[in-house]
């Protein structure tokens, strides 16, 4: 009976650990939706014959991203190499010698052997090495929209680009805070000049989980595991 409780409160708390991550991802999906544009009331708005100051379009416009709801391009120019090497070593030692006590003119023995000439030896040494090396690539490109236009001018921008496949989906998110003087004429920016770039390459479904460890091999590498 004792077995069962426990395995009906090992489920229980599975069953509650599951649904407290459910909301945290449709809340993070919910940052990255597409910004609606700010609409203008067309009661303030002068309105002539052939002129319609909503739907207008300057012939000489820049169509660089500017207001909330535009898109902009960004190209992921991300790369990131990263070495570190350090080493230490250290020794001690020490001897102690007594020497030959003479006691009466003549050295203390036992049986023939002299026994207070005591000599110490100790030594100690630490030798160790560590290397570290990491390399990350990642190129392409995604479209974001303006969620914010800062009072200093700069544009808030966030998005993400979902592909699904035979065996699972791939996403791109991006979020970050770009200076539009850094914007190109055809609309781009790279990634490397958005501020507080926030750059997110993952995927879900088979191929995701299979790279995965299982929640086993998990817990025995987690800092709960004492041994």
């Amino acid at each position: 009976m004792r077995h069962i409780k426990t395995g009906l409160i090992c489920a229980g708390l599975s069953l509650t650990q599951a649904c407290s991550f459910m909301p945290l991802e449709e809340e993070e999906t919910a940052d990255y939706r597409p910004a609606t544009p700010i609409e203008v009331d067309s009661a303030l708005t002068p309105v002539g014959g052939l002129y319609q100051a909503d739907t207008s379009m300057d012939l000489f416009m820049d169509l660089r991203a500017r207001a909330v709801g535009d898109i902009l391009t960004i190209l992921l120019v991300e790369r990131t190499d990263a070495s570190k090497d350090s080493s230490s070593s250290t020794s001690k030692g020490s001897e102690i010698d007594t020497g030959m006590p003479i006691i009466a003119g003549r050295p203390v023995t036992a049986d023939g052997i002299e026994i207070l000439n005591n000599e110490i030896q100790s030594g100690t040494s630490f030798n160790g090495a560590a290397d570290a090396t990491q390399s990350n690539r990642l190129d392409g490109s995604i479209t974001v929209t303006v969620a914010e236009r800062l009072p200093n001018g700069n544009l808030l921008v966030r998005g993400e680009k979902w592909i699904t496949l035979n065996q699972g989906e791939e996403f791109i998110r991006v979020s970050g805070i770009v200076r539009p003087v850094d914007i190109g004429p055809n609309n781009s920016i790279p990634s490397t000049k958005v501020a507080d770039a926030k750059i997110t390459y993952s995927g879900k479904g088979t191929l995701a989980n299979s790279s995965e460890p299982g929640w086993v091999s998990k817990f025995f590498n987690s800092p709960w595991f004492p041994f």
